[in-house]
């Protein structure tokens, strides 16, 4: 898939450089994608191309550590207070006060962080993936480990904590680049990633046969070529900090998530078969109470990408649903400015809410489409008042006989 009109480039946020591509017109709405582990914005090259194609200015930074973007050393550099700092800082840039968000894998991670921390700065929010899940106050994600120092190795725990630095890095370093992103990529495990005694993860992990149509071998070198340069050190740092994660989130323990969000998983995704009992249970609807859940039942991890038309028409109907009303809103606002007060009083006090929002919001909805046709027509692309055009009489004229037929 070609890439060729996705614009890159660096910005300095929150002290660091982030290496972000982006596509489509800055003064539309803002698309946020974060990407997982391991990989870069290109993982969400289907996503970026059709989001731009549909009116959104869609933006994906490769995370600090990853790709283009900022290298850190240490892993108390790799906290979710950085990474949601990252991403306030880029929401700041474009100077855009909310944004619709995604993320997969730990791009969920630091989406769930962001809606919890600022709320305020996110219009709606799609996991992919991983869930949200609530802080347990007496177990450290470092203790989930303990059962495994036996001799078992898993990818999330012991094998990637800081109390055994490098010791991921040398595992990953007996392969070929390309081979590590092969073994990750087109993995089709379901369970939880556990290797038996002896063996590392890397080394427990098999590449099928053929590679599925989903994604080419260019387009597993494109990520080859990038961790060849950057190293997994940073990647692998996101696992360290997670006990620092988990002392910085203990006053938010037992808050819930409020933003509009979606969740999308594979039903044959790692850990699949906990994880769907998770989300379509009482607990994972009662700290996320406004969400909606999307199960593929044959796709795998990394799904935005095997799954990329499916993927990309779940993500765009939840952020076009959520756009709608705050069109509504706005036009609501337009309307109720052009009435007398006393009329728009009147009115509301005698009818639905509902209608009089979804009156106006068609009126309002033909002048938009009205004025951005006119504009596509005209070479110069000049700034229209809204507001002027509610002047027209004729369009007084349909909002009052919209009210007169409600009444």
């Amino acid at each position: 898939m070609t890439t060729s009109l996705v614009r890159e480039k660096k910005i300095k946020t929150n002290g660091i450089w982030l290496n972000v591509a982006e596509k489509g017109d800055e003064g539309r709405p803002l698309v946020l994608l974060l990407h997982g582990f391991p990989e870069t914005w290109f993982s969400w090259r289907h996503q970026i191309d059709y989001l731009s194609s549909h009116g959104y200015h869609v933006v994906a930074p490769d995370l600090r550590g990853y790709g283009d973007s900022e290298f850190l050393p240490s892993h108390e550099s790799y906290t979710v207070s950085h990474l949601v700092a990252d991403v306030i800082g880029l929401l700041d840039h474009y100077g855009t006060a909310q944004a619709f968000v995604a993320g997969h894998d730990w791009g969920s991670v630091i989406g769930w962080s962001l809606c919890l921390f600022r709320p305020d700065r996110v219009k709606g929010f799609i996991s992919l993936s991983v869930p949200y899940s609530p802080r347990d106050p007496n177990l450290k994600p470092s203790e989930f480990s303990k059962p495994l120092e036996m001799g078992y190795t898993s990818l999330s725990f012991s094998f990637l904590f800081h109390k055994k630095p490098g010791r991921a890095e040398a595992a990953f370093a007996k392969h070929d680049c390309k081979t590590v992103m092969k073994k990750f990529l087109l993995t089709t495990r379901t369970d939880f990633m556990v290797a038996p005694p002896g063996t590392e993860i890397i080394d427990d992990l098999v590449i099928p046969s053929e590679i599925p149509e989903w994604i080419t071998e260019e387009e597993i070198q494109v990520y080859a070529d990038k961790f060849q340069k950057s190293g997994f050190t940073g990647p692998l740092n996101y696992y360290r900090a997670m006990d620092l994660n988990w002392e910085i989130l203990a006053p938010w323990e037992g808050s819930k998530i409020l933003v509009p969000t979606k969740f999308i998983a594979g039903g044959r995704d790692i850990g699949a078969k906990e994880t769907m009992e998770y989300v379509k249970g009482e607990m994972f609807k009662s700290i996320v109470p406004n969400v909606e859940v999307v199960v593929i039942e044959d796709g795998h991890h990394f799904i935005q990408q095997e799954k990329a038309k499916h993927v990309s028409e779940e993500i765009l109907s939840f952020f076009n649903k959520l756009r709608t009303t705050e069109f509504e809103i706005e036009a609501f606002g337009v309307w109720a400015r052009k009435m007398d007060p006393d009329a728009v009083k009147s009115t509301l006090s005698n009818l639905a809410f509902g209608n009089v929002l979804a009156a106006a919001a068609r009126d309002y909805k033909k002048e938009v489409l009205a004025n951005e046709k006119a504009q596509s027509s005209n070479p110069v692309n000049e700034e229209v008042d809204l507001d002027e055009l509610m002047d027209d009489p004729e369009l007084e004229k349909l909002h009052a006989d919209r009210i007169a037929a409600l009444k």
